[in-house]
């Protein structure tokens, strides 16, 4: 009985994590794409949805903590770089970083 209760709940669990997951992508596409068009209020926008989604799925224990942090300081790292490459008028290459 156990074990078919321990599948029903592998499945559940599994649906969820694959949801909070593609939440993630989603937020972290927009950000990606609202930088890549120079859009810098709207990339601070989308990035702060992306780090507040990574953060809620990782006190959920879908990823680790430290896998959350590690991305929101990626993201972060490529929004400073294309606002400094638009300060200095290079464009966007910087966002590709």
């Amino acid at each position: 009985m156990s074990a078919k209760k321990r599948v029903r709940q592998n499945i559940k669990h599994r649906a969820r994590n694959r949801a909070r997951k593609q939440a993630i992508r989603s937020e972290v596409k927009t950000f990606i794409t609202t930088l890549g068009a120079g859009q810098m209020q709207q990339a601070e926008e989308a990035l702060r949805k992306a780090v507040a989604v990574m953060d809620r799925v990782a006190v959920k224990g879908t990823i680790h903590k430290n896998a959350a942090s590690r991305r929101r300081s990626r993201l972060t790292k490529r929004l400073n770089a294309a606002k400094a490459a638009a300060a200095s008028g290079k464009g966007t290459t910087a966002a590709k970083a």
